[in-house]
């Protein structure tokens, strides 16, 4: 809770400061303070004060000795089966506590409602089948076939929507990519509330996640986020086991102090837990109080040391000058000694302030990696443990006394409907439903018919326009329909007027959570600059990963909120695939559903932006997902047909595809859309200027058609006939010929085959193997340059000239 400071303590400490300046000097008064604050960081590394909260310690460690088990045998049977198999045994040994009481007391399912959103650390999977195993929500079969999905009857090694569409809502183990997305799917929660699109009623987003993935620039990235848009509504979960893939986290200094000053500084609640309560209650002991001093000086290599060692908390605690409040101790009351995540007590207390922060909170929790595993707890190789002897088995089981201790040793154990899993089914009744569980399908949308886009349909002689304002032109069509407009999402990271789009400020306003608290300089222009609680233009600032991030947690909105929305996010192309590839195939991961638009797409559209800018692979790289149409339209009314379908494909039937639409900054005319070409826009190529027995076809995308066709008209005048055909996804047609192979080859009735496009000839050789003439790509392989477009064409290659060049030398051969 946020304390409220007294305004006579204010002016005392005020005062004496003042006082200290005269006297000592501003320069000597703030290396004081200096000192204070990061004695005081010092002091601040021990367990928050907590109001303790209810709960059955029995029935928990009943559950989590069964689960426990279960994990264990799940990653061990697998390995068994086949080493290269793989998994992992110690994450979940870390941080079994901080599910049990989660699952038994805090997480909301979503059984009649959208409940509470979980982003599990992926590495814990394990356990959290070993759970559902026990509800009866997956099958012994499934635990069974861990990591053997080929057959179709395992379970994921980790969390995968695609892979187990009714039961994990996130794929989180692309480390960083889950706390940057919790802080995100927290925010479009609060951006829904205030639109009215959903009623606020207390959901939380859960993200949990270990030390080490915190390294992540992902992990902290947007933490300032969080604070600013006030998202009480999430909380951070770190398992602070102080050991990462290879080695210690920070074993020279503390993780947890390093995380407190993080989380603090962007203004979160920070929650922690360090040492248990049997640690408390031996400080409470010590008279003196140096134990609690010599506690808070261990560096993480010291603890993880000490944990690590046979008898290492033991043999510490003997050494010191008040060993005497433990010289009575038997071997069991040393082995109480834990780190605060494995209390149940102090980890629920931790978890009921959390819920009643009025800001982000983390709950910072400090565990053993690979707890109770003997001869793996602590130690540098406990994540590389992918299976355990039968000797550790028979040692582990005697660590959970509550099992009968005649389990067999490579097995499962399932007790029946006895009072532990009772407990688990009427925890999770009474929560709303077992987690996790995902809806795979949203409400259907009404989308607009293809008509209400006539404008763009009918093209344009007398005014030449870019494919980039053909789509500001179909966005804002699509916000005055009624059925839809409200579910659209646009959004940008910080380039709204350079593509144009600084008319959508003041027609549907850009989203703040405090709205706009200033008069804005150009407020009496038409394109003013317009902030709103309610406001519907998502502007995410010069942020791609944020930006593509808050577009995923649209996309997947019509499964984790029950409404269905419209993301567009539009963007500069070589900040795309490039930039933020790992979010893009998260997006394939997560069954997302959305447009995105690449802008001044191309190598040789944008001139003299250069290198950096100039993009030539992003449809290389889209062709390779599965899930993604991936589009390169020249025309407006190729653009609107795609981009009307991709709604209804996506929104009323409801498949599981997203769209990568480029779209350029060049001026052209565009003509009218001829009769009854949609399907063949969408299946990725169609004739468009027509000959009769052709000697030479060519094939071209984008901008590029437009060099294209000029070059078939000089063919054409020196007696070379060609057809002409526009290409509006190279990936698609290549889909399209893979399940029919005769499709394009029918088609292809010239000597020769051209294939030209704005990117590298590998997104035209696409088609290769489904061409039998002679195939010849035309295209921007090598690196971006600042100049005209025309030059960079003819540097490229790929101008009207150079067409026209190759096609002639080619039929001479």
């Amino acid at each position: 809770m946020e304390t409220k400071l007294n305004q006579e303590d204010l002016q005392d400490w005020q005062a004496a400061i003042e006082v200290l300046e005269q006297e000592k000097g501003h320069g000597y008064t703030a290396e004081l303070l200096q000192y204070l604050k990061q004695n005081l960081r010092h002091h601040m590394h021990w367990n928050t004060p907590c109001v303790s909260y209810q709960i059955n310690l029995e029935m928990i460690q009943k559950t989590s000795e069964l689960i426990r088990w279960n994990a264990a045998q799940i990653v061990n049977q697998a390995s068994h089966y086949g080493s290269e198999l793989g998994g992992h045994i110690s994450t979940y040994a870390s941080c079994a506590t901080l599910y049990d009481i989660g699952f038994a007391y805090f997480f909301r399912g979503s059984d009649q409602e959208p409940g509470d959103l979980v982003l599990y650390q992926g590495h814990a999977s394990p356990g959290i089948y070993a759970r559902s195993y026990l509800e009866g929500v997956i099958s012994r079969t499934q635990i069974e076939y861990f990591r053997r999905e080929s057959t179709g009857k395992g379970v994921s090694s980790y969390p995968h929507p695609w892979l187990m569409p009714n039961y994990w809502q996130f794929p989180t183990v692309s480390m960083g990519l889950g706390p940057l997305q919790g802080i995100y799917h927290a925010r479009l929660l609060k951006y829904l509330y205030a639109r009215e699109l959903l009623e606020d009623k207390g959901r939380k987003v859960w993200v949990f996640c270990g030390d080490g993935e915190m390294d992540e620039v992902e992990s902290i990235g947007a933490l300032g986020v969080a604070s600013r848009e006030h998202l009480d509504n999430l909380i951070f979960v770190i398992n602070c086991n102080l050991v990462r893939l290879d080695g210690p986290c920070r074993g020279n200094s503390s993780i947890i102090k390093e995380l407190t000053q993080y989380f603090e500084g962007f203004g979160w609640d920070v929650v922690k837990v360090i040492w248990s309560q049997y640690w408390l209650e031996l400080v409470e002991k010590d008279s003196t109080g140096q134990l609690k001093k010599d506690l808070m000086a261990l560096i993480d290599g010291e603890i993880q040391h000490m944990y690590a060692t046979e008898d290492g908390v033991k043999s510490w605690l003997l050494s010191q000058p008040y060993s005497g409040i433990v010289k009575d101790w038997k071997d069991e009351d040393f082995k109480k000694l834990v780190a605060g995540g494995h209390d149940p007590q102090l980890v629920a207390n931790a978890y009921a302030k959390a819920v009643q922060s009025t800001k982000p909170c983390v709950v910072l929790v400090m565990s053993e990696k690979g707890h109770l595993l003997p001869q793996v707890a602590s130690s540098n190789r406990s994540h590389n443990q992918k299976s355990l002897s039968e000797l550790q088995l028979k040692d582990y089981l005697e660590h959970l006394p509550t099992l009968p201790q005649d389990v067999k040793l490579n097995d499962f154990y399932h007790p029946g409907d006895n009072d532990a899993v009772k407990f688990l089914h009427s925890t999770r009744e009474s929560l709303g439903g077992f987690l996790p569980k995902r809806a795979e399908s949203g409400p259907p949308l009404s989308v607009p018919k293809l008509t209400l886009f006539q404008p763009l349909l009918d093209g344009s002689t007398d005014r030449e326009y870019s494919t980039t304002m053909a789509f500001v032109r179909f966005l804002s069509l699509l916000l005055r329909d009624k059925g839809i407009k409200d579910f659209v999402v646009p959004i940008i990271a910080d380039e709204g007027r350079t593509l144009g789009m600084e008319g959508l400020f003041r027609q549907i306003g850009i989203y703040s959570s405090v709205g706009q608290k200033y008069q804005p300089h150009d407020a009496q222009q038409v394109s003013s600059y317009k902030e709103s609680k309610t406001g519907q233009l998502l502007q995410e600032g010069i942020n791609e990963a944020g930006a593509i991030t808050s577009w995923l947690c649209a996309a997947t909105s019509y499964s984790v909120n029950d409404l269905t929305l419209v993301p567009f996010y539009i963007y500069y192309s070589m900040f795309g695939f490039q930039r933020v590839g790992d979010e893009i195939w998260a997006a394939f991961d997560s069954r997302a559903r959305g447009f995105l638009i690449g802008a001044t797409a191309g190598r040789t559209t944008l001139g003299g932006e250069g290198l950096q800018h100039n993009d030539a692979t992003s449809h290389l790289i889209a062709s390779t997902i599965p899930s993604c149409k991936s589009y390169d339209p020249c025309y407006g009314y190729e653009l609107a047909v795609i981009l009307q379908y991709g709604m209804v494909e996506m929104y009323e039937q409801q498949k599981d595809v997203f769209y990568y639409i480029t779209v350029m900054n060049e001026n052209y005319a565009h003509p009218q859309m001829p009769i009854g070409i949609e399907d063949d826009i969408l299946s990725g190529l169609y004739v468009i200027d027509d000959v009769d027995n052709p000697s030479v076809e060519i094939l071209a995308s984008g901008t590029l058609l437009l060099e294209a066709r000029s070059a078939a008209k000089v063919l054409l005048d020196e007696g070379i006939s060609v057809r002409v055909w526009s290409v509006t996804s190279w990936s698609e047609a290549a889909r399209h010929a893979d399940k029919s192979p005769n499709w394009l080859s029918s088609k292809m009735t010239g000597q020769q085959v051209f294939a030209v496009s704005d990117y590298v000839t590998s997104v035209p050789g696409l088609l290769r193997e489904y061409i039998q003439q002679p195939f010849h790509t035309l295209g921007t392989d090598g690196h971006g340059l600042s100049d005209t477009r025309e030059a960079l064409r003819e540097h490229f290659a790929v101008s009207k000239q150079a067409i026209v060049s190759k096609i002639k030398a080619s039929m001479r051969e």
